[in-house]
């Protein structure tokens, strides 16, 4: 097999979990992918077409799924075995901080003159203190890294300095470089999102695994839409908000793809995915011309495929008319962080009950499948009694849609963990907004990803809440929401009886660890933890909810790899 340009590798959160005694808790149970986050950023997607367009070979792995998958593959092996001319490591959530470092770390044992590029959004925030880890040698800034990529491997290959490549962050004799944030994108047009190409290059490598975007997508092949890069509002503890993507990535306003490449994305891998298709992002972002424009481009593609949308505020029903005209199979989801309008307000959504409630019976009557509805621990003037008011909210809901619309509501609540954001303004102004940190470097968020337990791994407290009282309140609002889906028949006894054995011990494991954690550091005490942890299975089964509880009433699928295969490579 010719060698490798680029190979693109995902790591575990924490490299060595197998071998860990740790309690990851509840930091990823509303999201696909299990506790070491092993789904990777859409962006090797875009990477990978835009290099293989201009003539590069690209591979992705996603080691962290490897890992999970079998307890016998040997990663530093794998590692040892390849032989591109350059890797790629994304830090895009924080939350990869140890892993990615420590797989760049195993790179540079077996490969030393092969350089390690890193990317994200986390890599953005850090790119000065990430550059000076031996195990790095570039970083690429900004959300659009297709183009500066590609300027730094035609360096690479032809071992030029890459003093004009925009966008990124080196080292030379003099010390670190930081090229100008020069190229950003005003849209998203000139990439493509065509997964055929990233087939094409799982069945060249003979590795289908390694392309894989999370464990359980063979059985659940959900296909994610992106509408932009950037976002028109200002939450206060997110990474990706307004403020955050004009200081990581020097944009003034978000890169929007135009309604008719949006709509054929959709149809293109509909055509042999017969997945849900999750539109992410709210595509009113750019205006109700817009959002209507690539409704009526999509309904111009006639797609089956059951499709979520994501809205960041309640739609009008005319709004919701259209997505209906357009969608004959969809649902929606909406985060209204907590029941409390004050407290929703100082996260940055600013609407109130009473119209988050018209648009549930507005899309409920239109025939929305089901209207998923996401709340947050963790926020700016949240108690653990606002927690608990919540939960009592969430149970007023679903009692009053029982008679009308039964089991199309859906609750879900989660701690905001294991971080606040780098480049929230929650990270840069804590005091203002109320949040105390414990981590602040790169370096701080590596070592705190190796906590034996959750809640020291958590960067933050608020004013408002400890992390013990954060810890407590996610417990105690699982507890509650569980017994609330049983009682309105989404979870049977048994399943819920099971859910809430795993909540109360992990509660109790969480207890138990902060006694052993009081004592002095000693190889007893991390023998102790391993007792602990010993029948406890700490990357298992989701504790707050069901991982299958978010799957959508979407209808039958079947995932036929030898059918993408063939439309892969030879069309219909």
């Amino acid at each position: 097999m010719p060698r490798d340009d680029l190979v693109l590798l995902h790591a575990p959160s924490v490299y060595d979990f197998r071998e860990r005694a740790m309690l990851f808790g509840p930091v990823s149970d509303v999201v696909p992918s299990t506790q070491v986050f092993e789904m990777y950023p859409i962006g090797f997607l875009t990477m990978l077409e835009y290099l293989q367009r201009h003539g590069y070979s690209v591979r992705i792995i996603n080691v962290a799924l490897k890992m999970l998958r079998s307890r016998r593959f040997d990663a530093e092996k794998l590692i040892k075995s390849l032989n591109p001319v350059a890797f790629g490591l994304d830090l895009h959530w924080l939350v990869h901080a140890q892993g990615s470092l420590e797989l760049a770390g195993i790179i540079k044992k077996h490969h030393p003159e092969t350089p390690v590029i890193m990317g994200g959004l986390s890599a953005s925030y850090f790119h000065e203190e990430l550059v000076c880890y031996p195990q790095v040698d570039y970083v690429i800034r900004g959300d659009s890294a297709e183009e500066p990529l590609r300027q730094l491997m035609h360096a690479i290959k032809e071992r030029t300095p890459p003093s004009d490549v925009p966008n990124l962050t080196w080292q030379d004799a003099a010390g670190v470089r930081v090229n100008a944030l020069a190229h950003v994108p005003p849209d998203l047009d000139g990439v493509s999102f065509d997964y055929r190409k990233m087939m094409r290059s799982s069945v060249r490598h003979v590795d289908v695994l390694g392309h894989l975007p999370f464990l359980a997508w063979p059985a659940y092949p959900i296909v994610p839409s992106l509408p932009c890069r950037g976002c028109v509002h200002n939450c206060v503890t997110c990474g990706g908000s307004s403020s955050a993507y004009q200081a990581l990535c020097g944009r003034r306003a978000p890169a929007f793809r135009s309604p008719k490449l949006l709509a054929q994305d959709i149809a293109t891998v509909s055509r042999y995915i017969r997945g849900p298709v999750m539109s992410l992002s709210d595509i009113r972002q750019a205006g109700l011309h817009y959002a209507e424009a690539f409704l009526d481009e999509l309904s111009q593609e006639k797609v089956t495929n059951h499709i979520a949308f994501e809205f960041f505020s309640p739609p009008s029903r005319s709004f919701l008319e259209k997505v209906a005209r357009a969608v004959p199979d969809f649902s929606i989801q909406i985060s209204p962080e907590s029941h409390d309008e004050e407290v929703r307000s100082a996260f940055g959504r600013k609407y109130d009950n009473g119209s988050l409630e018209e648009c549930i019976h507005d899309a409920l009557d239109l025939g929305c499948k089901r209207m998923d509805l996401f709340f947050m621990l963790g926020l700016p003037k949240q108690t653990p009694e606002s927690v608990r008011e919540t939960v009592r909210y969430c149970s007023s809901l679903l009692a009053e849609f029982e008679g009308s619309h039964p089991k199309k509501i859906l609750p879900f609540i989660s701690p905001l963990a294991p971080f606040l954001d780098p480049g929230s303004r929650a990270f840069e102004d804590p005091q203002k907004h109320g949040y105390r940190l414990f981590h602040k470097s790169l370096e701080d968020h590596r070592l705190a990803l190796l906590s034996p337990s959750w809640k020291y791994t958590l960067n933050y407290e608020t004013v408002w809440m400890s992390r013990d009282e954060l810890a407590a309140s996610t417990y105690e609002a699982a507890l509650g929401l569980t017994r609330m889906k049983q009682r309105y028949g989404f979870l049977s006894r048994e399943v819920a009886q099971d859910l809430e054995s795993r909540i109360g011990q992990e509660w109790e494991i969480l207890d138990k660890l902060d006694e052993i954690l009081l004592a002095p550091e000693s190889p007893a005490r991390d023998e102790t933890i391993r007792k602990v942890m010993s029948k406890f299975d700490h990357i298992g089964p989701a504790t707050l909810c069901r991982k299958d509880e978010m799957n959508w009433p979407a209808g039958f699928m079947r995932f036929n790899p030898l059918r993408v295969v063939q439309w892969a490579f030879f069309g219909d």
